[in-house]
């Protein structure tokens, strides 16, 4: 019987590490003056299983600073997935992480580094995120910030991993990331992080979504579209525009 873990995270837990002083909510800095009609909306998928995650204790700071700047926040629970290919899509969590990603404008991935590379349970919840669902496409255009945490010095072959899938799920990849070494002191009993450098990482890193989600709010789709799916989503036009420079001929009327 899977559980998720709880009680789930709250800018109302407190930020107690951080400066009010120097903290700012993000706003559109191009002065683009989209109307907002909800806030925007992160999923956060973390990639461990353990009672005691520190990916998972990272994740939560994220949220919550996520949160405080204005964002609505959902966290995934990988907690019942199954292992990709070994169950259908109709698989209650298969169907629960593709709605959230989604419902989701911007992402925050969060693994630990096992074995010198990202987790099986981070892998497996972006395996079972098709790049697309009919004409749904869950992780398209969408931002994404990528974390990472350590038992021993600090690494990054688990971020690096990550922004190659990121990539491949044609995702906007922000250029600032996390990388937390010697995880184990960095989080106090309660699982909160403790103030320091590599708190301030996380919260730039945060700020830093935050900032790219809003910039690209209401033209991702402008961005990431592609010639290629469009040619692929009109094959009549192609063919007219072939007909129309001689380079085939029109089908008859009723072929």
């Amino acid at each position: 019987m899977s559980k998720s873990p709880a009680p789930a995270p709250s800018v109302r837990d407190g930020l107690p590490n951080l400066s009010a002083a120097h903290f700012a909510t993000p706003t559109d800095g191009a002065g683009r003056g989209i109307p907002l009609a909800h806030a925007p909306r992160f999923l956060i998928l973390y990639g461990s299983l353990r009672e005691r995650s520190f990916s998972r204790f990272l994740a939560y700071e994220a949220a919550r600073l996520l949160e405080a700047m204005g964002g609505e926040v959902r966290i995934y629970h990988a907690d019942g997935l199954p292992l990709p290919d070994d169950a259908t899509a109709d698989h209650p969590k298969v169907r629960e992480i593709r709605a959230l990603s989604a419902w989701s404008e911007g992402q925050v991935w969060v693994s630990p580094e096992r074995h010198g590379a990202l987790t099986g349970v981070m892998k497996s919840q972006i395996d079972w995120l098709p790049l697309s669902e009919g004409s749904l496409r869950p992780t398209q255009g969408r931002t994404l910030a990528v974390m990472q945490v350590s038992g021993g010095s600090q690494s990054f072959n688990a971020v690096n991993a990550l922004r190659v899938l990121g990539r491949w799920m044609r995702m906007i990849t922000i250029p600032n990331q996390s990388s937390v070494p010697m995880a184990y002191r960095e989080f106090d009993e309660a699982g909160r992080m403790r103030p320091g450098p590599l708190y301030d990482r996380v919260v730039d890193v945060c700020e830093e979504l935050m900032k790219f989600t809003l910039l690209t709010r209401g033209c991702a789709d402008y961005l990431v579209d592609r010639y290629s799916e469009r040619k692929e989503r009109d094959p009549d036009r192609l063919a007219g525009v072939a007909a129309d420079i001689g380079f085939a001929k029109p089908s008859p009327p009723g072929a």
